[in-house]
């Protein structure tokens, strides 16, 4: 219930008196983005005055717009990477940032197939904490009642690895899971959550989903939102469920432990929870063992008001999914963030995903955009293109994000590409239109075409002593399975009738193969965090190339100009190839991966 009449603000009646605060926050840093940006690059630009980046390009202590525009160049991380080599090599001289560089945020997007470094520095995490510390605030004004139960949140800790010199490379969100914000967070009753810090903290996947579901459970009826970071994430939850819930059934039914628990600090803490409870149990059974999972969420957690899920972006195709396990509850995106760096919040976090949109917080990092025309996929071709700031976009137009920050990236090309929706106060509205240049993705893997297609050259290697070729390719991104899993498109050509074609034992090895060949993140996601299912390689009658290209014509293609598509997802162009489908293979085993980066 919103608190008394002396507490008001635009955005709608705060729930409380914390929330009034962070209300008033925002209002505050929207109201003058210009100004507040300006501040925060004179702050940025004063601070790092003596780093070896700013005089490189002899900036010499200005900290004014004008002069920031003029001398420093817009980057990518390859123009960054020999610095940030040096930092993980143990410089500690202040190459990018005045401050000491405390780990690395190993980003989702590669280089040379490995994590992109992040520098960040302690404070930043202060930093991140503020955006976190806004989101209960503006949900609250949305869903009220949920300082009457909890939410259950499927969150994982992922491997980290150390740099040559001794730094903490991980995921951003395993570094703040570990940091004492998060371990030691003050209790609020709007905030409290299922699974107990040891279940998120546990480095094995399967302990940790399986203490975390086994606490929902004990708690369904508490439950008022289940989430996970993204989408992918909480279907992969359920798939747990489906496969697991007869083990955790009897676990509840006899008040005993799953001896695969066997995390010392997990099992302490698990054993100290668990209860028998014969009638939970029967319940859990009875729904789990139906074959219609339609509304399972629902059915099992009755209170829940929304799902909390990234679905934006790629993750836009688990919607109907999601839809169907939980009976078209509402789907909040509620921040939008990187390991770059956390730009701002969605202020209306129950519309439909379809219609997320992103104020950005011009406190969080000096903010610039790349006009970028829509259906592009190149880079700008201007050497030196005209950035404009953040208070200066115009609604309708699409712009790539180029961010500097504390912790010592400058006018960094981020990838993403954003659409403006409007503005809140002066600070404007994101719609997150995609990650630039990626042609497939899963969960958190990103694989762009020139990966793909050495992945493709990798793998037909092993078709060449049966004189067959790949005369063409396509792919999909296929999520009706869970996990998903990529598909690719294959039409041979075999150039000796005398061979024998290559075997189901061979073609599987290819699709093998091609995961060998993919980047760090994607096989991450395949042994580590079992987010993504084996490759599969469909292979298709000789002519479909050409059926895809006529079909294109039909449609108004020009024939001159007509590509085939490396990746595709329009319904009758998939029902075209599956048609045409005469086997499919899948990858056999685990490709290669470790914690460690490739020298």
């Amino acid at each position: 219930m919103a608190v008394g009449s002396t507490l008001s603000s635009p955005l709608g009646p705060p729930a409380c008196e914390k929330d009034a605060k962070a209300l008033e926050f925002i209002e505050e840093m929207t109201r003058n983005a210009d100004k507040v940006q300006e501040k925060v690059l004179a702050e940025i630009l004063s601070r790092n005055a003596e780093t070896e980046y700013l005089k490189r390009y002899q900036l010499n202590g200005a900290t004014d717009r004008k002069t920031f525009k003029s001398k420093l160049p817009m980057i990518k991380y390859d123009d960054l990477q020999p610095d940030i080599q040096r930092i993980a090599n143990g410089d500690k001289s202040p190459i990018l940032c005045s401050h000491p560089i405390s780990e690395f945020l190993t980003s989702s997007g590669t280089s040379a197939g490995e994590r992109k470094l992040m520098p960040t520095i302690k404070q930043e995490l202060d930093r991140r904490q503020i955006l976190y510390s806004l989101l209960m605030a503006v949900m609250n004004l949305y869903v009220p009642g949920l300082d009457k139960g909890k939410g259950l949140y499927f969150y994982f800790i992922k491997s980290e690895t150390k740099t040559p010199g001794g730094l903490v490379a991980r995921p951003v969100l395993t570094s703040y899971y570990k940091s004492e914000h998060f371990k030691n967070r003050p209790y609020d009753p709007y905030n409290v959550i299922t699974s107990p810090n040891e279940a998120v903290l546990c480095p094995d996947s399967f302990q940790s989903m399986y203490s975390q579901m086994l606490c929902g459970l004990y708690e369904r009826h508490q439950v008022l939102r289940l989430g996970a970071v993204f989408a992918s994430g909480l279907l992969r939850a359920i798939r747990f469920l489906q496969l697991n819930y007869a083990q955790l059934a009897h676990d509840i039914k006899t008040g005993t432990l799953n001896p695969k628990i066997s995390d010392p600090a997990l099992k302490e803490c698990m054993e100290s929870r668990i209860k028998a409870n014969p009638e939970l149990a029967e319940f859990i059974l009875n729904e789990c063992s139906k074959e219609n999972w339609e509304g399972i969420i629902t059915r099992i957690w009755p209170n829940t008001k929304y799902l909390d899920v990234i679905v934006t972006g790629a993750m836009a195709q688990y919607i109907p999914t999601l839809e169907f396990y939980s009976g078209g509850l509402p789907m909040a995106c509620t921040m939008y963030a990187s390991s770059e760096c956390y730009f701002g919040l969605n202020l209306n976090p129950v519309c439909k995903p379809s219609e997320v949109s992103y104020t950005i917080m011009p406190n969080m990092a000096y903010f610039e955009f790349l006009p970028h025309e829509p259906g592009s996929y190149g880079s700008t071709r201007d050497p030196n293109p005209k950035l404009i700031d953040l208070a200066d976009v115009e609604v309708g137009k699409e712009y790539e994000l180029v961010i500097t920050t504390y912790s010592g990236l400058c006018r960094y090309r981020v990838g993403d590409i954003l659409r403006v929706t409007g503005f809140h106060n002066s600070a404007p509205q994101f719609h997150f239109v995609r990650r630039k240049n990626v042609l497939l993705s899963i969960d958190s893997d990103k694989t762009d075409e020139a990966e793909l297609q050495k992945a493709v050259e990798n793998a037909s290697e092993l078709l060449r002593e049966f004189n067959t070729s790949v005369v063409e390719y396509t792919s999909y991104a296929d999520t009706k399975t869970i996990p998903g899993h990529y598909v690719i498109y294959w039409e041979l050509m075999v150039k000796d009738d005398t061979v024998n074609p290559p075997t189901d034992t061979v073609l599987s090895q290819c699709c093998l193969a091609m995961e060998e060949s993919l980047n760090s993140v994607y096989r991450q996601g395949r042994v580590a965090d079992h987010s993504i299912g084996p490759l599969e390689i469909r292979v298709v009658k000789n002519g479909t190339f050409e059926e895809l290209m006529d079909y294109a014509i039909s449609r108004g293609a020009s024939i001159n100009q007509y590509k085939v598509p490396r990746c595709v997802n329009f319904t009758p162009i998939m029902e075209l190839l599956d048609s045409r489908v005469v086997s499919a293979h899948f990858s056999p085993a685990l490709p290669h991966w470790t914690p460690e980066r490739r020298r």
